[in-house]
């Protein structure tokens, strides 16, 4: 999974997701599944946390302080 890109490990949690709230899987594969969710959700996380601590880099001041602004979507 360290090679993985943030969005395919993504789409592989929502498939998960959508496999076990179909409630077809065995409990065996019910516990694999969740595991390898888990394991997604970890790495998206992970990712997360990486991009956040990018982008407050770029927001830092030149005195050193970080001028913070709340994430506003832009109309579509």
């Amino acid at each position: 999974m360290a090679t993985e890109k943030f969005e395919t490990s993504l789409k592989k949690l929502e498939e998960i997701v959508r496999r076990l709230e179909g409630g077809s899987l065995s409990l065996e594969d019910s516990l694999k599944a969740f595991e390898e969710g888990v394991k997604h959700s970890s790495f998206c996380a992970k990712k997360l946390d990486e991009a956040e601590r990018r982008v407050e880099i770029l927001l830092k001041s030149k005195d050193g302080t970080y001028t913070r602004q709340a994430f506003e979507e832009e109309d579509p």
